[in-house]
């Protein structure tokens, strides 16, 4: 299934002509700072000098985690479907967020342990109710990673094939931030200490007993599988630790890659995310744009590893897609002072700084 991802690297055609028309608006050079950044690489992937924004969706992907019987949360399994009813209902973060900035919102359940009432901006793409306890068992079976990957291709593609022209991702999920560190360790190869934090608002005990149950999960998957987790594969990985809501915001990232479409990422869970895409498609990075770096301790580590700069530093640890949402209107003036503020020429302005471009 993943080796139907074939994304190439971002073309460098338009790289000249896109900074020289950074560098030659009404402006000292770089002074807009990270807008210009911003402005550069949406020009690139949509391989054009007028980036465009202006049809964006958020997505939130949802599923419950059998692992949280291990106690690695502070609330119960019960609140991921009370969380998405309020999604829907409009009075979550994300959604009063959304709401500000005239952004559509989708809530898609692709795991979540109930069965939700029908409602127009829900969509039901259940892969199964709740992944199993990873403590124990597989995670997921190989069919069901399939679902989750699917299920993520279609959101995006049926958001796409509307025009929409930018995508926000967003998660819910009783216990994720917990399956996204088990994720971190396996994709990144470090100790589960450096990847278990505080998630909700785990205490120091709290975070002690996630590391440890996130070790044990391991080894217990590199005993079934007779690998060490350096050596497994994809779709092993989304087997054994994974997650139906992190698979499927993966699948999603991966076809706005392949259709050249930017796409926003959020915080902590939504980055593992992107870290799983690519060791799915490595490319597939070069299409994100990174909204804030979290509150959650091992985010900055995972930033880091991608060589990414986030728009947004606020402290936050709400997931949902409230960060990537936060940062829509930067990314809007970003096109914004691109396509419509003067150049020294159009101005009439003297221009002493030459062309550096």
């Amino acid at each position: 299934m993943f080796s139907s991802f074939s994304i190439p690297s971002l073309n460098s055609t338009l790289d000249l002509s896109l900074q020289q028309k950074i560098d030659h608006k009404t402006k000292p050079l770089g002074s807009l700072g990270a807008l210009e950044h911003i402005a550069f690489r949406l020009g690139k992937i949509q391989q054009t000098l007028t980036p465009d924004v202006s049809k964006p969706k958020m997505i939130v992907f949802a599923a419950d985690h059998g692992v949280v019987a291990q106690g690695i949360s502070l609330f119960p399994q019960e609140v991921t479907p009370q969380m998405v009813m309020n999604f829907l209902q409009g009075g979550a973060a994300v959604s009063v967020f959304c709401q500000q900035h005239q952004v559509p919102l989708r809530v898609v359940d692709v795991g979540v342990n109930a069965d939700l009432v029908p409602h127009p901006l829900l969509g039901v793409r259940k892969v199964a109710y709740g992944s199993q306890d990873f403590s124990q068992h597989a995670a997921m079976t190989s069919k069901q990673v399939a679902l989750a990957i699917q299920a993520g291709v279609e959101e995006a593609n049926d958001a796409m094939d509307d025009g929409v022209n930018l995508l926000m991702f967003g998660e819910m999920g009783i216990g994720n931030t917990g399956v996204s560190s088990c994720m971190m360790t396996v994709l990144m190869g470090i100790s589960a200490q450096d990847s278990a934090g505080r998630g909700t608002g785990l205490d120091a005990s709290g975070v002690s007993h996630k590391a440890k149950i996130i070790e044990q999960s391991i080894a217990r998957a590199e005993q079934e599988t007779g690998q060490t987790m350096d050596c497994w594969s994809a779709q092993t990985l989304a087997e054994q630790v994974g997650g139906f809501e992190i698979i499927a915001m993966a699948g999603a990232m991966l076809q706005c890659a392949q259709r050249q479409t930017a796409f926003v990422v959020d915080g902590f869970i939504c980055t593992v995310a992107l870290l799983f895409a690519q060791k799915v498609s490595p490319n597939v990075v070069e299409y994100a744009i990174f909204a804030h770096q979290s509150h959650e301790k091992a985010h900055s580590r995972l930033l880091k590893h991608l060589k990414a700069d986030a728009i947004l530093a606020l402290d936050l640890r709400l997931g949902e897609g409230s960060g990537a949402i936060l940062a829509y209107p930067l990314i809007q003036s970003a096109c914004v002072f691109l396509n419509c503020m003067a150049s020294f020429e159009s101005a009439g302005v003297t221009d002493t700084q030459g062309d550096k471009s």
